[in-house]
């Protein structure tokens, strides 16, 4: 049990987050000295650093989610906190009263510009305490080296999540209603609504390093999870369709079209010539104004037929999809579950649910 103190409790944190987190850093730390010499007239080999940076970096490589590590945070929370140390430093002598003074009011100045960033206590308490070089730049030390280091680290780090295809800044990708609608997305109509989140968050009375929007979305994957879970024995094999239409890729529009139309269908997989799964096409793409099915076919949702059938629930009700393609190993179609099999899935699964608990 005393191991358990040791193990990391970021979720998520895979290998591969934590590698990145550390190139991240090292390059960053590295070239925010560099360039801020170089800026500053101190040549290359000087790097003009503040000890607040490294744990900046950390935060902005390890969780660039973290509302905490967002461009605002870090440079506004460094900045605005170098700025109170250095005032308080100014008015008050004793260094005991001024050190907390100062990291105290660097919260709340923090708190209320809306760029918390915990690197920010020690900016100010380095404003108080940080010695001769900081005492001869004055006013001047929140803007450099405190300002610019922190430009340029968040620049870096922009730069380096783009590469590393993270998403930076940090914003929680919305559920779009894909029909152009005030509606929300149909998977947001059903189980927990935003004022019940509010409300737990108010109740639980605490403050969490999370982004309410990225709480929201976590939720609806852990009840989505829960469901597959629960009903994990139903899989794709056992509700597909077997009999499926599909079309070849050379085949004209007006030919795919007539499919759709005579079997009463929203989805028609499209096959190569080696009759493997190439894509799939529906009304909408038989509109366009071209000769042949592979100009306008789109991707095709694909499962396994061992694959959970309530796993397909996020694709079926999406708002775009009307089908998942159910293929072997090779891409060879095995089968088709529409929107219509999951419902009818669900109903009956919730039926036996409620006859279970009534006996």
């Amino acid at each position: 049990m005393a191991f358990r103190l040791f193990v990391p409790i970021l979720a998520g944190a895979t290998l591969r987050e934590r590698l990145l987190a550390c190139i991240g850093a090292m390059i960053g730390i590295a070239l925010t000295g560099v360039i801020s010499g170089l800026a500053t007239g101190g040549g290359a080999h000087v790097a003009l650093l503040v000890a607040p940076m490294g744990a900046s970096a950390v935060l902005l490589f390890a969780v660039p989610a973290s509302p905490l590590a967002q461009p605002w945070s870090i440079i506004g929370g460094n900045s605005i906190s170098a700025l109170v140390g250095v005032t308080v430093a100014h008015f008050v002598h004793d260094p005991v009263i001024a050190s907390g003074l100062a990291v105290a009011l660097a919260i709340a100045a923090m708190s209320f510009t809306r760029c918390l960033h915990p690197p920010g206590g020690a900016a100010a308490l380095t404003g108080v305490l940080g010695g001769p070089a900081v005492v001869s730049a004055g006013f001047l030390f929140p803007f450099v080296p405190v300002a610019l280091n922190s430009i340029i680290l968040v620049t870096l780090g922009f730069l380096f999540h783009k590469l590393a295809r993270r998403n930076y800044p940090h914003v929680a990708a919305p559920a779009a209603n894909s029909h152009g609608t005030a509606d929300p997305p149909a998977q947001q109509r059903v189980g927990f609504q935003p004022e019940d989140i509010d409300a737990a968050l108010t109740a639980l009375d605490e403050t969490f390093d999370i982004d309410r929007d990225d709480l929201e979305r976590l939720l609806r994957q852990v009840e989505l999870q829960a469901t597959v879970r629960s009903h994990r024995t139903l899989l794709c094999k056992d509700i597909m369709s077997r009999d499926v239409v599909s079309v070849p890729e050379h085949a004209r529009v007006e030919e795919a079209r007539q499919q759709l139309l005579d079997h009463n269908i929203r989805t028609l997989p499209v096959v190569d010539a080696e009759a493997r799964l190439a894509g799939a096409v529906g009304l909408r793409e038989l509109t366009k104004a071209v000769d042949t099915v592979k100009a306008v076919m789109a991707t095709a949702g694909t499962a396994l037929p061992d694959t959970p059938a309530m796993s397909l629930l996020p694709v079926l009700t999406d708002g775009r999809s009307h089908a998942v393609v159910i293929v072997d190993a090779e891409r060879r179609i095995l089968g088709l579950i529409t929107q219509t099999d999951l419902l009818a899935t669900a109903a009956r699964v919730l039926t036996a649910d409620k006859r279970s608990a009534a006996a």
